[in-house]
C-alpha cells in the first residue's frame, strides 16, 4: 500500500535529505515507498543495505544462503565475531532494523538460485547485484530483462571495482550479458582471490547512491561502467552499448 505522507518523526530523521533540492519531501517519499531486492549480503550488500536504510528505502529485500565466516570481518561490516555461524541475510536484517525500526526487511535465506521471486517482483522493485559468483549475476540479469527491471550490478577485486546499472524496461537498454556474453567462466571471485577491504565500501556506497539516484529520476548512468582503481584512486568510465548479438536481451 502506498504510504502518501512522511511521519512527524521521518520529516526529523530524513531532514538532511529533505534539505536537498534533488529530494526534497516528495523525493523521500518516493524512497518511502521504494522497494529494492539487495541480492548476496557481503562486502558489497553490507555497505549498499546500510545506506539504503538508514536512507530511508521503505522495503529492503535481503538474499544470501551462505553463514558469515572469519575470514568475511574485513570487509563485510554489519558482521560481528559473535554472529559466526549464522546467516549473512538474517543477521544483515536484524542489524538494519536495529538501525532503522520503521522500515521493512525481508531476509531469504536461500541462494537466489532457489528462491521464487515471483512474489516479490509484483512491485517491480529494483535488484541489486552484490553477488561474487557468475552465475547468479547471469540469473539475476535474466530475471531483470524479463520482468523489465531495474538492476544496479557492482563487483570488486584485488583493489579494483566496477559499477553498472540498466533500466530493462526499456528495449533500447543494453543488459550485464551485451558486457560480458553468456556462457563465461570468471576464474576469480573474493572467495579465491584477495580483495581491499574498503574496496567493497566504495562499490557498495556507490550502489546504493545510484539506486537512490534511479528512484529520485537520475538516469545519467543507465548504460554505464564505472571502473575503480584503489591502487591509483582513479576512476573511468565507459558507455555500454546493446550487443545485437546477445541472447539475452536481443532474443
Amino acid at each position: 500500500m502506498t504510504k502518501d505522507k512522511l511521519t512527524d518523526k521521518e520529516l526529523v530523521r530524513y531532514s538532511r535529505h529533505i534539505m536537498l533540492d534533488q529530494v526534497g519531501e516528495q523525493g523521500q517519499l518516493i524512497l518511502k515507498n521504494s522497494h529494492i531486492i539487495i541480492v548476496g549480503v557481503g562486502g558489497l550488500g553490507c555497505a549498499a543495505a546500510q545506506y539504503l536504510a538508514a536512507s530511508g528505502i521503505g522495503h529492503l529485500s535481503l538474499i544470501d544462503h551462505d553463514s558469515i565466516e572469519r575470514s568475511n570481518l574485513h570487509r563485510q561490516i554489519l558482521f560481528k565475531v559473535n554472529h559466526l555461524g549464522k546467516n549473512k541475510a538474517q543477521i544483515a536484517a536484524n542489524q538494519l532494523l536495529a538501525a532503522n525500526p520503521d522500515i521493512v526487511i525481508d531476509a531469504i535465506d536461500q541462494s537466489v538460485l532457489n528462491v521464487n521471486l515471483v512474489p516479490l517482483l509484483a512491485s517491480k522493485p529494483m535488484i541489486l547485484d552484490c553477488t561474487d559468483n557468475s552465475d547468479a549475476r547471469y540469473y539475476i540479469n535474466r530475471i531483470c530483462v524479463q520482468y523489465g527491471l531495474q538492476l544496479v550490478s557492482a563487483a570488486a577485486i584485488n583493489g579494483q571495482g566496477h559499477l553498472l546499472s540498466f533500466d530493462l524496461s526499456s528495449a533500447d537498454s543494453p543488459c550485464y550479458a551485451c558486457l560480458y556474453p553468456e556462457p563465461v567462466n570468471l576464474p576469480q571471485n573474493c572467495q579465491t582471490a584477495g580483495v581491499l577491504g574498503p574496496v567493497l565500501g566504495v562499490m557498495g556506497s556507490l550502489q546504493a547512491t545510484e539506486a537512490i539516484r534511479l528512484l529520485l529520476g537520475k538516469t545519467e548512468h543507465l548504460g554505464k561502467l564505472t571502473l575503480f582503481d584503489a591502487w591509483q584512486m582513479s576512476f573511468n568510465e565507459f558507455r555500454v552499448n546493446k550487443s545485437e548479438q546477445c541472447r539475452v536481451c536481443c532474443r
